[in-house]
C-alpha cells in the first residue's frame, strides 16, 4: 500500500473513531492504527537522479552493507559524505568497482580555490579509499616542505609528466609562477619568475600529513592517470576516483529471490529486505530455509486481509448497512 494511502486511511480511522459510539468498532480501530506503521516503510531507494545505488551503498537506513553507512546522501545529487566536507558524485561503476568523486572546492586548471584538506574517517580509508591512479598534486609549495626534503621520496611524476606542466599550462596556476602567490625565494639569477616547488603524490601521503604540515598552499586531484600520457594538463580528467569492495553476505542469492540487501540498523546482522512490510535472514522465496523467511508471505496476508476487513466494516457501519 504506497505511503500516501496508509496515511488517508489513517485520517479516515480516526475521523471514524470520533464519529463512533460502538466500542467493537473502537476497539476494531485501535488494532487498526496499530497495524498500519508497519505498512508506512520505504523501500530503499535505488536511484539518485541518473546514478544508480546499490549494494553495498544504499541511501535509506537499513539499506545496502553496514560498513557503508551514511556515506552517501541524495539531495538534488548523490553526495559522499566525508569529514572535510561532501564530494559530488559523478559515476559508479559496479563491475569494476570505484566511484568517481569531484570536488567542487578543489583547485583545477582553469580556477584557483582556497586551501583545504581532503579526509576520510578511518572506515572509508580502509574500505573504500583512493585507487592507484588517483594522483595528487601539491602546488605552491615551500622549499622547506618535507617532500622536498626528508620525504622527498612521496613524490614521483606521473605517465611521463612534470609539474611544471601545471605551472606552464593552466590559467589558474600560473599565478604562482609570476611570483604573485606565496613567495617562496628566487631563482638562480634574482628574478622574481620564480617557479615554487610542487609534488605529484598518492593518497597516503594527504592522509597522514595535512596542507599545513606539507607547506604548500594549494592541491588537486587527476585521476585515470595511466591514460594520460601525452596529454596535457587541459585535458587530463580533475576528480577523486575511489575502489570499494562487495561484501560477501550472500546478497546475490537475496537480489535473486526478489529482495534487496540490508542490515538490521540496531545489530547490523544483514537481511534480505523482502518487501516494505518484511524481511529475511537470507532470501524472500516461499522456499527460504529461515523460519523468518517461510513467516514472511503468512504475515503480509494477515496484515492486508486484516485492514481491507477493517475498512470494510467501517464504511457499512458508517452508511447503516449490514451484512447480507
Amino acid at each position: 500500500m504506497p505511503i500516501a494511502t496508509v496515511t488517508n486511511f489513517q485520517i479516515f480511522t480516526k475521523k471514524m473513531w470520533s464519529h463512533s459510539q460502538s466500542k467493537p468498532l473502537i476497539t476494531l480501530l485501535n488494532l487498526l492504527l496499530h497495524f498500519l506503521p508497519a505498512l508506512t516503510l520505504s523501500p530503499c531507494r535505488t536511484t539518485c537522479g541518473p546514478i544508480p545505488v546499490n549494494y553495498p551503498f544504499g541511501l535509506d537506513e537499513g539499506c545496502g552493507a553496514p560498513q557503508f553507512r551514511g556515506m552517501l546522501n541524495c539531495s538534488t545529487d548523490l553526495f559522499f559524505i566525508t569529514p572535510s566536507g561532501n564530494y559530488k558524485v559523478q559515476s559508479i561503476d559496479y563491475d569494476k568497482k570505484n566511484l568517481v568523486v569531484y570536488d567542487p572546492a578543489m583547485s583545477t586548471c582553469s580556477i584557483l580555490q582556497p586551501h583545504h584538506d581532503f579526509l576520510m574517517t578511518p572506515i572509508q580509508a580502509a574500505i573504500i579509499p583512493p585507487t592507484s591512479d588517483t594522483v595528487f598534486a601539491l602546488l605552491n609549495c615551500s622549499v622547506d616542505s618535507p617532500v622536498l626534503n626528508h620525504y622527498k621520496s612521496l613524490c614521483f611524476n606521473f605517465s611521463g609528466h612534470s609539474c611544471d606542466e601545471l605551472y606552464n599550462s593552466c590559467n589558474a596556476f600560473r599565478i604562482f609562477r609570476l611570483g604573485l602567490g606565496v613567495s617562496n625565494g628566487t631563482n638562480s639569477t634574482g628574478s622574481t619568475d620564480f617557479v615554487p616547488p610542487c609534488c605529484f603524490t598518492g593518497y597516503d601521503t594527504v592522509k597522514f600529513m595535512s596542507m599545513n604540515i606539507l607547506d604548500c598552499t594549494h592541491y588537486t586531484s587527476v585521476t585515470n592517470t595511466d591514460r594520460l600520457r601525452g596529454l596535457g594538463p587541459l585535458d587530463w580528467i580533475y576528480g577523486i576516483k575511489l575502489s570499494f569492495a562487495v561484501p560477501d553476505t550472500g546478497c546475490e542469492r537475496c537480489a535473486q529471490s526478489g529482495g534487496t540487501c540490508g542490515f538490521d540498523t540496531e545489530t547490523q546482522v544483514s537481511l534480505c529486505l523482502c518487501s516494505t512490510f518484511t524481511n529475511s535472514t537470507r532470501e524472500c522465496a516461499a522456499g527460504s530455509d529461515t523460519a523468518e523467511g517461510r513467516d514472511c508471505a503468512p504475515s503480509i496476508l494477515f496484515q492486508a486481509f486484516f485492514v481491507i476487513m477493517g475498512a470494510l466494516l467501517i464504511c457499512l457501519h458508517d452508511f447503516n448497512l449490514s451484512f447480507i
